[in-house]
């Protein structure tokens, strides 16, 4: 196994840090776009959103089969052919010339996407001691919120002073580093032993883990805070380029600064959970997140701002916490147990903007809190559940 705070550990997370940046940069810099595509195509916000939900959505079908692939095939090979395919797609997007296009190369992207959150903390968990695994994961999701906000931040920027397909050219350069690094750094499995795929025992397995109630309700805490939270941002990206903010695609960019306090959430999850206990610590999470999205209901740029980085914190936080938690309780098959979670969580992210949009009809931002605080209020009571399934196998 390889033990924390040495060479192996620190290459390998080094190089799986850096593929997450790239991944979830590639995934999320259509966000600040929207506004901008939504007045160059003349589509409401709804439809335009459909070229960055189109990537969640793929990414999300296309993680069991990865997952069962992998456990065949191995762990690094196919992360290496997916990262190349994700930079190909990548290059083909800054080609594009119609919607449609945009639409279809985005779907390809997202099921390229899908290597590395499919295999990543399945390959931590057979390789890392315990110790490194919890830390470990910690970086990697700090890494995704650091991707995150790259991206959103350089299509923003290269949208105000070019055009915004400007941005898939440093992240097509960005792409062939994040292979390379994964080729050099990334040590192939020694734990790993290899299944032949098969259908049924991959349908088996993931039937297994949704038996599990302490996967499950995880699984579930995962998916519905991932559909307010990450559409959230969406939304609020249309209220911020109306008047009275009237923020140009850069600007609106420079708030998914916001994700830094997610990273910090994501690096201390293992201290605080140490303290509360991992449902505990996820709880507080989620109470976080209910404390920031109503503060942006006060009037003010900086109430918004600041009420984003209050739930990023609270987040990153519970997504972290629920995501070692799967790698740890998966009693087999971790990689297609850690796979039906990210499942949850993507498609949770996709259908988001279809459950906030009656509230946003009915009431603009307000009611897209008032659907937040709804949902919150629902993981939260999974979390209580949670706990108290630990406590009953405690006892």
């Amino acid at each position: 196994m390889i033990e924390y705070k040495t060479p192996a550990f620190y290459r390998s997370a080094f190089a799986l840090c850096l593929a997450a940046v790239a991944v979830f940069a590639n995934l999320h810099l259509m966000q600040p776009l929207l506004p901008e595509l939504s007045r160059q195509f003349a589509l409401s916000p709804l439809a335009v959103s459909t070229s960055y939900t189109i990537g969640t959505l793929c990414l999300g079908l296309s993680l069991l089969v990865y997952a069962s692939l992998s456990d065949a095939w191995g762990r690094k090979n196919l992360l290496l052919v997916t990262l190349l395919g994700m930079t190909a797609s990548t290059f083909m997007l800054s080609q594009v010339e119609t919607f449609g296009s945009l639409v279809f190369w985005r779907a390809v992207q997202g099921c390229c996407l899908g290597g590395l959150p499919a295999i990543a903390i399945a390959w931590m968990g057979e390789e890392y001691s315990k110790p490194a695994l919890v830390t470990a994961v910690g970086y990697y999701i700090s890494a995704n919120s650091v991707g995150g906000i790259s991206g959103r931040l350089l299509a923003g920027g290269l949208a105000d002073v070019g055009h915004w397909q400007w941005v898939f050219w440093p992240m097509t350069v960005l792409g062939l580093f994040s292979c390379f690094c994964i080729w050099r750094f990334l040590p192939a499995s020694h734990q790993f032993q290899a299944k032949p795929f098969r259908l049924a025992q991959a349908l088996a397995d993931n039937w297994h883990h949704l038996r599990q109630p302490l996967l499950l309700i995880t699984y579930l805490i995962g998916g519905l805070n991932f559909l307010i939270f990450l559409n959230q941002y969406t939304y609020i990206s249309f209220v911020l380029a109306a008047t009275p903010f009237n923020l140009s695609s850069s600007l609106i960019g420079l708030l998914f600064i916001t994700y830094l306090t997610g990273t910090v959430g994501s690096a201390y999850s293992s201290h605080i959970a140490a303290r509360l206990s991992t449902p505990g610590a996820m709880a507080l999470g989620v109470v976080v997140m209910l404390v920031g999205s109503l503060l942006t209901l006060l009037p003010g740029l900086i109430s918004i701002i600041a009420g984003f980085f209050i739930s990023a914190f609270g987040f990153f936080l519970c997504h972290s916490l629920a995501s070692s938690w799967v790698s740890q309780h998966a009693s087999r098959a971790k990689a297609s147990a850690s796979a039906l979670y990210l499942v949850f969580y993507y498609l949770g992210a996709s259908s988001g903007g279809l459950y906030l949009q009656p509230f946003w009809q009915w009431a603009a931002w307000s009611g897209v809190i008032a659907g937040s605080v709804l949902m919150y209020s629902v993981t939260l009571g999974l979390c209580c559940w949670l706990w108290r399934l630990q406590r009953q196998q405690l006892c």
